[in-house]
């Protein structure tokens, strides 16, 4: 299951990324969760995706 808690969830894709998937796009195909959700409610959050893992956005 999915966290919902944004901190627990960008902890939770990082985890993934760095550990057992290629790309944030092959993790949501495998684990089954949409991308562009996941991606959005980051970003909401703020954090931005820089092709390796989720980071926090600098203002």
């Amino acid at each position: 299951m999915i966290p919902k808690d944004p901190n627990m969830l960008v902890s939770y894709i990082n985890l993934g990324l760095r550990d057992k998937y290629e790309d944030f796009e092959d993790m949501a195909a495998s684990e089954g969760f949409d991308a562009a959700e996941i991606k959005g409610r980051l970003e909401a959050a703020g954090y931005e995706y820089n092709g390796q893992s989720f980071v926090r956005r600098v203002n």
